[in-house]
């Protein structure tokens, strides 16, 4: 009785490792499927469009770009390896390990798409061809962000600035692009860096559309007198939790029951039903978030 017990455990035990692995396995093969899709788009935008119309790009692309036009003989993808190795080497001290070996391998496969990844559009106007670009960057990107990794480049950098000086992601890309863009002022006809600016705001847009698409997260504060009935409402109906808070009115000098929840952008509409069907005349704001942390509801992408 005892060893058919036995054997029925170490079954068991066996087959949640077997699970385990088998998980692990396939989230690594995920990853690497949406990096390589990402680099590929990524380097389609940039050898298609981008070169053959003497166009600039954002981050480290974009100071590849300007040594390549100055010095024809150097190869992109060589170019974008080696400028990477450095960054890299200063990552190693401030990115989790797992975000650093998938961007490694990220960097490596959009090295290897840039030199294989040859595809021309025929696309004649330079308006039509910076928008093209801008959205087949976005969505590359975007898809390569999607990962646990990154293509490289000021992706790492970034990162790194952000847990050693607390400098913001975005603030490091402006900077970057901004000086990107000022050189090619310098040595490039100032049409194509008008054109790269298209370029670079079409796809930062197209980017935040596949990162966050209707997951965007959304704070709302709710003034109401019924302020438990419309907290209860929302636990019941949407699981979201919600933090009650205790203020009073200035002109009126009653106490207020001040609720604050965060939710999902496409969940937004039916928390507002909800409380105007509670109380009509509830005061309610609505907010945009930079980063959420937590584990149910948060979207801070972990470095």
């Amino acid at each position: 009785m005892d060893q058919s017990f036995e054997q029925v455990k170490r079954h068991e035990l066996k087959s949640l490792h077997n699970s385990a692995v088998s998980h692990a396995i396939g989230q690594v093969l995920l990853n690497l499927l949406l990096l390589t899709l990402g680099s590929i788009l990524c380097a389609i935008s940039i050898n298609g469009i981008l070169i053959p119309n003497g166009f600039l790009s954002s981050g480290l692309a974009g100071l590849v770009l300007i040594l390549h036009y100055l010095f024809p003989f150097l190869p992109v993808s060589t170019l974008y390896f080696l400028l990477n190795i450095p960054i890299f080497a200063l990552g190693w001290e401030f990115v989790g390990r797992r975000f650093f070996f998938y961007s490694l391998a990220g960097m490596t496969i959009f090295s290897g798409s840039l030199a294989w990844s040859h595809v021309l559009f025929p696309v004649q106007d330079m308006l039509c061809s910076a928008l093209l670009a801008g959205i087949l960057s976005g969505v590359g990107g975007g898809i390569t962000l999607k990962s646990l990794g990154s293509g490289g480049g000021t992706d790492i950098l970034s990162v790194a600035l952000l847990k050693r000086f607390s400098v913001r992601l975005g603030t490091t890309a402006l900077a970057f692009n901004c000086m990107i863009l000022l050189v090619g002022a310098l040595f490039f006809p100032l049409e194509k860096v008008l054109y790269t600016l298209i370029y670079i705001y079409v796809s930062a847009r197209i980017l935040n559309l596949v990162v966050t698409g209707l997951s965007q997260r959304k704070a709302v504060m709710i003034v109401s007198n019924l302020g438990d009935a419309i907290s209860r409402k929302i636990l019941e109906e949407t699981k979201h939790g919600v933090t009650i808070l205790h203020g009073q009115g200035a002109y009126s000098g009653r106490d207020e029951k001040v609720l604050y929840t965060v939710v999902n952008f496409r969940e937004l509409s039916r928390i507002k039903r909800l409380i105007r069907q509670i109380d009509p005349q509830a005061f309610m704001v609505v907010s945009d978030t930079l980063e959420v942390m937590g584990r149910r509801i948060g979207n801070q992408p972990q470095y």
